[in-house]
């Protein structure tokens, strides 16, 4: 992997992965502690008619995603404020159109020879370096905010209710949480593609959950995994001529179940450790005799 470094695209695939790392561990960890991994989901797979839209109009790649993105992200927000009991099925419309949107718009695009692979697992190895610094500056913002906001977005992700009574003001946070998410979305494309961004975004906090006593130390956890499985999935890639994206989400999901079967094996060693309490023989209880 040292020696890979050399080249600037393994350099900026690097640089690449870190950030979307510490950036998915960060909204990850809100959107695992919210429960709004379907919602994130339908950012994603929505996100694909920002594409098209891009390509069909000749729009850089992030400005037209990012648009898109962001509409999508925000009817999906009014949606679950206003019918919660409907939301499902509308982010999964919303989820299907977007994605023919795309395919669609990718299809009437004159002169263009698009890679959907590309978009669907991911091109970490052809970030260029103006592209990254636009990642930096949008990673950037999106920690800033996250920091000013931090303790209001702790009281809405654990009691809605006591949040109000606070006097945050819910609504708005929440738009702006899902704001921050289909931004980290079309950051994270880039590096792992469509299908597997909701992975990096959730595989981390879900681990960190048990193992953290802060929603602070979940995000801080979560940046360290996910930097972990970045540098692990860059490294098999380029010793075994793997997809990028794949391979990143392929080393983190063999780390969830591995750390699911310690935490079951943990469990049962305490379970059968634990001495069982000997039944009342009813016969020789003078109370009942």
């Amino acid at each position: 992997m040292i020696e890979a470094l050399q080249f600037e695209f393994m350099r900026n695939a690097l640089a690449a992965g870190l950030l979307a790392s510490i950036i998915c561990g960060i909204m990850g960890t809100l959107v695992v502690v919210n429960r709004i991994v379907f919602l994130s989901g339908g950012i994603a797979h929505a996100a694909y008619g920002g594409i098209g839209l891009a390509f069909y109009f000749g729009l850089p790649y992030l400005a037209g995603t990012l648009g898109f993105s962001l509409a999508a992200a925000m009817i999906m927000a009014a949606v679950t404020l206003k019918a919660r009991h409907r939301a499902d099925t509308i982010i999964g419309v919303i989820w299907a159109l977007g994605m023919a949107c795309g395919i669609i718009l990718i299809d009437l695009s004159p002169g263009y020879n698009v890679d959907l692979m590309s978009y669907l697992f991911g091109s970490i190895l052809t970030v260029p370096d103006s592209e990254l610094w636009i990642m930096i500056v949008m990673g950037l913002g999106i920690v800033a905010l996250v920091a000013v906001y931090y303790k209001d977005l702790l009281a809405l992700s654990y009691d809605e209710e006591f949040a109000r009574i606070r006097g945050v003001p819910v609504t708005a946070l929440y738009f702006l949480l899902i704001g921050l998410l289909a931004v980290t979305v079309v950051m994270v494309i880039q590096v792992v593609g469509l299908i597997l961004v909701i992975a990096l975004l959730t595989i981390p906090p879900f681990i960190m959950e048990k193992h953290a006593r802060s929603l602070l130390q979940m995000m801080i956890g979560s940046s360290v995994l996910g930097i972990g499985f970045t540098v692990a999935g860059l490294w098999l890639s380029y010793a075994f001529d793997l997809t990028s994206g794949a391979s990143i989400i392929m080393v983190a999901g063999l780390f969830f179940f591995l750390n699911l079967m310690v935490e079951r094996l943990i469990s049962g060693q305490r379970r059968s450790a634990t001495p069982s309490i000997p039944e009342k023989n009813n016969a020789a209880d003078p109370q009942r005799s």
